[in-house]
């Protein structure tokens, strides 16, 4: 009455989630809206719109619609929309479908693929990754020595 709102209206005022620094999910995370990472989500993750902040942190696959990334993820990123801040580090494939913005200091361990299709990935993607993550990853250099003199 007289104009104040009720605590339901209140949460939700922003539309958006959050997942704060103290906090921990542990299994795959489903979400409709938007949310805010500053903690830790070991699992998938399932969604619209995430953020995901300096101290966030996701341990799984992230398949969202729109992604923005300051802290870290390792596991294999499928979103429409990806934007990586100069403090993100992925361990993992990264895969989009409008675009990729990246800002300088983000670090990608991993394979990127940008795909204009209305299924991100199709079979033939899907073998062209996995024989790519199968290679054997390069070791240091070792000194092979040869008798022959000749330069080439």
């Amino acid at each position: 009455m007289f104009g104040k709102k009720s605590s339901e209206l209140l949460l939700n005022e922003s539309g958006r989630s959050y997942l704060a620094e103290t906090m921990q999910v542990e299994g795959d995370f489903h979400y409709a809206g938007a949310v805010d990472v500053a903690g830790l989500i070991n699992g998938n993750v399932y969604g619209k719109d995430m953020v995901i902040l300096e101290t966030g942190s996701v341990k799984g696959n992230v398949h969202v619609n729109k992604l923005n990334i300051n802290g870290h993820v390792e596991g294999q990123i499928v979103a429409d929309e990806i934007s990586l801040g100069s403090n993100a580090v992925i361990k993992g494939d990264v895969l989009f479908k409008t675009y990729l913005k990246t800002e300088e200091g983000a670090e990608i361990d991993g394979y990127i693929k940008g795909s204009r299709s209305k299924n991100n990935i199709t079979e033939e993607e899907d073998k062209d990754i996995e024989e790519i993550q199968s290679k054997l990853e390069f070791g240091k250099p070792k000194l092979v020595k040869d008798n022959k003199k000749e330069a080439v």
